[in-house]
């Protein structure tokens, strides 16, 4: 019986890591407010995905909606190591909310979180709020730095979108968060600026429909960023 304890005990322990491990992600039940329907199934689709894929200790983590998923390998582009894509299309800012267990468990080097337009895009320009996108996304830096202090917050900008009822909101919610800057322990990345026009138009070679991202873009993107990744220690 002593023996059969013994021969036993490794997999008690892989079988309570598995569980533990499992606890970091968003129960497949769970309801986010202002998913749209094809929302709603591909946050759950792709939360499975991570879970078979899980974070490293120390990882970069590029977090949002399908805007940072349409990436894909951001070390390639980025030509770093260890960057990991935790986008998932068509995602809000409750949604990244409720699957931070994850990112701070790894206690990630740096996060580099873009979200907030499907807040908008999936209901109307006016609900959610402008108030409410902008204080989840500082709720979201607040709980990563809560629980991974040590981890670097970068805070990208919303990207411009092709109708021209958003921009207000949008541009809103960018000021809001770079007014909170200092109040907060997050760096903003202004995304937003590198593409509009001098009228505030988008650049319309960096957007495939008026809101993803072309490969000229996603191109625009990296040579943004690229010296801040690079600075990363």
């Amino acid at each position: 019986m002593k023996w059969l304890l013994i021969l036993l005990l490794p997999f008690f322990s892989f079988t309570q890591n598995l569980n533990n491990t499992n606890s970091l992600y968003p129960n497949e039940n769970i309801f986010i407010k202002y998913h749209d329907k094809w929302g709603r199934n591909n946050y759950k689709k792709v939360v499975k995905e991570f879970k078979k894929s899980p974070l490293s200790k120390g990882d970069i983590v590029f977090l949002g909606n399908s805007i940072t998923a349409g990436g894909n390998d951001w070390s390639i582009r980025l030509n770093y190591p260890n960057i990991r894509n935790r986008g998932i299309g068509g995602d809000v800012t409750e949604g990244v909310l409720h699957r931070l267990d994850e990112i701070t468990y790894y206690k990630p080097k740096a996060v580099f979180l873009l979200i907030g337009i499907n807040d908008l895009w999936n209901t109307s320009p006016i609900e959610p709020t402008v108030d409410y996108i902008s204080k989840n996304i500082i709720r979201i830096t607040q709980e990563i730095k809560k629980k991974s202090p040590k981890t670097k917050v970068f805070v990208q900008t919303i990207l411009p979108v092709e109708k021209q009822i958003y921009r207000v909101p949008i541009n809103e919610i960018n000021n809001f968060l770079k007014s909170e800057e200092s109040k907060n322990s997050y760096s903003i990345i202004d995304l937003h600026s590198f593409f509009v026009d001098d009228k505030g138009l988008i650049i319309e070679d960096f957007f495939s429909d008026g809101i993803h991202l072309t490969e000229e873009g996603y191109n625009n993107w990296v040579k943004i960023i690229r010296p801040i990744v690079q600075s990363i220690k």
